[in-house]
Formats: structure tokens, C-alpha cells, sequence
């Protein structure tokens, strides 16, 4: 899609020494490599590029990075379990509709191999989640809607409490028996839980002998039931699901499989700084998209019509290609938009190229000539992560370019590529588009996800106790 104006105009942003290579109209808006031989277009030599990127970032791959070694649930024998009562924090923040059914049992799917293995262990299972953001109690927060679909997934009945704490809870586990799994009520329901008021969680504590955390979607919160208890409970573990979130949240992307490329999407700059400057250390090429971009476009000089802009950010996405070309990083953005002329599902809408968004109209989703250059891009890597959408995907009319990203992130599973979905819109998105169970790691954290990848601790990973052998990845 891009013209003779689009290209005049990427042109202007290439290092002065390499403009009179550039003489072809499909010139992404982009960030070459300053060790990148003269190229004409991405999508015909972005695989020796790629090669040159490797080759040129080797230094990251000489060093073995740690993961946050942590003490798994998989440590623990039938001896450690067999007639234990394990307090088991999940994440079951499932959403219900007005009839109170469950729309989407995805949380309460991943937390059933961790409660399975402790059952078939003879453990006695204490479960315990928080539902919403309730104020105190609040029956339409109930977790009771959820007992006939665990009971199902696990085969067998489990029981239900109307407390989290106190003498009647107390009594349904004193009559546990081995192998069963007893639900606590919505831990929100008290104030407590969320200011991790220590004796609160001491009374928590005291159901149960050893404690796991399953719930990856809360672990970056310092609550109760994720971060206090762990100070009354030894030994203090990860589940399973919490497990794998750190094995590729952390070990995949710290240490990955080369050429790795990172693409972050949403529609604000000020949401991902944190995660697209963590991983400018990490990936060898980053795809941007969503309504991002057009702060990225004006800070290059180019009209965005009426698209979103955080005129406050303008600096701050200069001083990020700065660093990407510093770094050595292949930095991509879209060569042309999908723009509308209004923000609505049956607006107007046209493709035009980057350099030309008409005055009046907003970008709402990469084109088609993006679409491709970012396939050819992500076509030589090994490792893929990504977070946030490319255009306002709830609307169909401006989807294509999150499921083109979905699909082909699909296509590169199929042929070995790790491929991480780092949570949130793009969950969602490979999920529209039917690929979810073909990606390597799908990320059932939203805040946790992005704290992660920026690099940030999580309290209630912190909490649980340190492997034995820290083994490198």
C-alpha cells in the first residue's frame, strides 16, 4: 500500500549513510540494525538479517539466566502430602453471566492439575479464590456457582463452606477426608485479605499444614492468601499452573531460543513502557501495533489525523527507538493503517499508508502491507511472545490484524516456534480466532503477566520457598 510519498517519507527516518539504499516504496517504518547490510526490503532479507542479529546479540545468549527457582508442588512425595491439609490459593475469577452460570471455565481448567495431584497424593485439599471485587460480602460473588463444575473436572464431589474462616470452616476440615477437596467462601469478602492483615492470614494458616499458590493472576499482589500465609505455613510452594507461568514467563523469554521477537500491542505507550523497555534488553526484533503506534508516528513527524496520541509521550517513544537502534534491535512499525471516521463498529473505513492518514480520520488497525512484512519478520524466529492487540479487535471490522497475528502465530507453533501469549486482549484473541491450543504458553495473568516481563518481583512468588537447586535455563 505504500507510495512514493510513504517511502520518501520511512526514508527520512533511516541513518543518513543508508538512505540512497532505500529505494523501493515497501521500506518499513523501522529501525535497521546498524550492522545490517544495505537492504532494500525486510521481507526479502529478513532471515540473513536475523542472522546477523543473532550473531551480533550472542553476548546475551553466553549468559545462563537463573529463573525465579522456586520449591514446586512436583517436589513433594505422597510421604510429604499423604493426610495432609494443603491450602491451595487459586484463581478461579471466572465470569459469570446475570443467571450466575460460568461463560468462560478457562481459570478453573488450569487449576485442576495441581488440586488433582494433591487428591491422588491422599492430601486433603483446602481451595480457596477471591471472584470480583466484592465490598465486603456480597452473595452475587459467591463462589458456590463454582462447586458443580470443580466437582466435575475433578471426578469428585467437593464440598462447599460459607466462611473462608472461623469455628464452622474449621469443622469442615476437621472432617476431611483423605483425597477430597473442601472450597472456601470468597476470601474478598473480607477487607483484610487485601491489606494481607497478618492475622487474618494466621487464621487462614491455621487450616492447614503446608501451603500451595496456583494463582499466577494474583501473584503480583501482596494479599493474605498469596503472601501472608506463607509466614505461618512451611513449606510454601508453586502449583503446576503458577509453575509453567514462570517457565516460560521468565525462562523462555530470559534465556530464549534465537531469533526472538517480542510484539506488544494496546493503545497507549504509558501501559507498556515497562514491558517494551524490559524486553529492548531481550528480543532480537519488536513488532508494535495498537493504538500505540501513532505517538511513535508523531514523534517521527508525521500526521496522525485523529488518532490517538499521547502528546506526553512523544519523548519517551523517541528516546525507545534510540535505545532499540542502540541496542541493536530490530524495532518494526506498521508501513500502513486501517483508519475510520469515527471510533465505531460500522464506521467508514480505507487503507492508507503511515505517512498519509487523512486529517479527521483515526488508525484503528494495521493494514495489510503490515500484516505481511510482520509475517515475514516473525517467519525467522524460534520465540515469540506477545501482548496486546493490534487494532480494536472487538469491533470485526478492525480485527484483521490481531488475527492475522494470532493465525500465524499459530502456523509458527506447528513448526517448533515457542510461542507465549503474555495475557490479556491477546488471550482473547487467539481464543476468537480457535488457535489458543496450539500455542506453546497461553498466560492466564493480566497485571502478573506484564509485572513479569517488565521484570518486576512478584510478592507472591517472592513468598514461596526457594528450590533446593537452582538449575539454569
Amino acid at each position: 500500500m505504500a507510495s512514493a510519498t510513504s517511502a520518501a517519507s520511512s526514508l527520512s527516518l533511516l541513518p543518513s549513510s543508508r538512505r540512497h539504499a532505500a529505494s523501493t516504496p515497501r521500506l518499513p517504518l523501522s529501525l535497521r540494525l546498524p550492522r545490517t547490510h544495505l537492504v532494500q526490503s525486510l521481507s526479502l532479507h529478513v532471515a540473513a538479517g536475523a542472522a546477523r542479529i543473532v550473531s551480533g546479540r550472542a553476548r546475551h545468549c553466553s549468559l545462563r539466566v537463573v529463573a525465579m527457582a522456586k520449591k514446586s508442588v512436583s517436589d513433594l512425595t505422597e510421604a510429604d502430602l499423604q493426610g495432609k491439609k494443603v491450602f491451595v490459593r487459586a484463581d478461579l475469577n471466572v465470569p459469570l453471566d446475570e443467571n450466575q452460570n460460568i461463560t468462560d471455565d478457562t481459570r478453573i481448567r488450569a487449576a485442576v492439575p495441581t488440586i488433582q495431584y494433591l487428591i491422588s497424593k491422599g492430601a486433603k485439599v483446602i481451595l480457596s479464590s477471591h471472584l470480583g471485587r466484592p465490598k465486603g460480602v456480597t452473595p452475587k460473588f459467591s463462589l458456590a456457582p463454582l462447586v458443580s463444575r470443580l466437582s466435575e473436572l475433578l471426578g469428585i464431589k467437593v464440598e462447599k463452606a460459607d466462611d473462608c474462616v472461623g469455628p464452622e470452616v474449621e469443622k469442615l476440615v476437621s472432617a476431611l477426608p483423605n483425597g477430597s477437596v473442601l472450597l472456601l467462601e470468597n476470601v474478598r469478602f473480607y477487607k483484610e485479605e487485601e491489606k494481607n492483615d497478618p492475622e487474618f492470614a494466621k487464621k487462614l494458616a491455621s487450616l492447614a499444614d503446608l501451603y500451595v499458590n496456583d494463582a499466577f493472576g494474583t501473584a503480583h499482589r501482596a494479599h493474605a492468601s498469596t503472601e501472608g500465609v506463607t509466614k505461618f505455613l512451611k513449606p510454601s510452594v508453586a502449583g503446576f499452573l503458577l509453575q509453567k507461568e514462570l517457565d516460560y514467563l521468565v525462562g523462555a523469554v530470559s534465556s530464549p531460543k534465537r531469533p526472538f521477537a517480542a510484539i506488544v500491542g494496546g493503545s497507549k505507550v504509558s501501559s507498556k513502557i515497562g514491558v517494551i523497555e524490559s524486553l529492548l534488553e531481550k528480543c532480537d526484533i519488536l513488532l508494535l501495533g495498537g493504538g500505540m503506534i501513532f505517538t511513535f508516528y508523531k514523534a517521527q513527524g508525521l500526521s496522525v489525523g485523529s488518532s490517538l496520541v499521547e502528546e506526553d509521550k512523544l519523548d519517551l517513544a523517541t528516546s525507545l527507538m534510540a535505545k532499540a537502534k542502540e541496542k541493536g534491535v530490530s524495532l518494526l512499525l506498521p508501513t500502513d493503517v486501517v483508519v475510520a471516521d469515527k471510533f465505531a463498529a460500522d464506521a467508514e473505513s480505507k487503507i492508507v499508508p503511515a505517512s498519509a492518514i487523512p486529517d479527521g480520520w483515526m488508525g484503528l488497525d494495521i493494514g495489510p502491507d503490515s500484516i505481511k512484512t510482520f509475517n515475514d519478520a516473525l517467519e525467522t524466529t524460534q520465540t515469540v511472545i506477545w501482548n496486546g492487540p493490534m487494532g480494536v479487535f472487538e469491533f470485526d471490522k478492525f480485527a484483521t490484524g490481531t488475527e492475522a497475528v494470532a493465525k500465524k502465530l499459530a502456523e509458527l507453533s506447528g513448526k517448533g516456534v515457542t510461542t507465549i501469549i503474555g495475557g490479556g486482549d491477546s488471550v482473547a484473541a487467539v481464543e476468537k480466532v480457535g488457535v489458543a491450543n496450539v500455542m506453546s504458553h497461553i498466560s492466564t495473568g493480566g497485571g502478573a503477566s506484564l509485572e513479569l516481563l517488565e521484570g518486576k518481583e512478584l510478592p507472591g512468588v517472592n513468598a514461596l520457598d526457594e528450590a533446593s537447586v537452582s538449575v539454569a535455563v
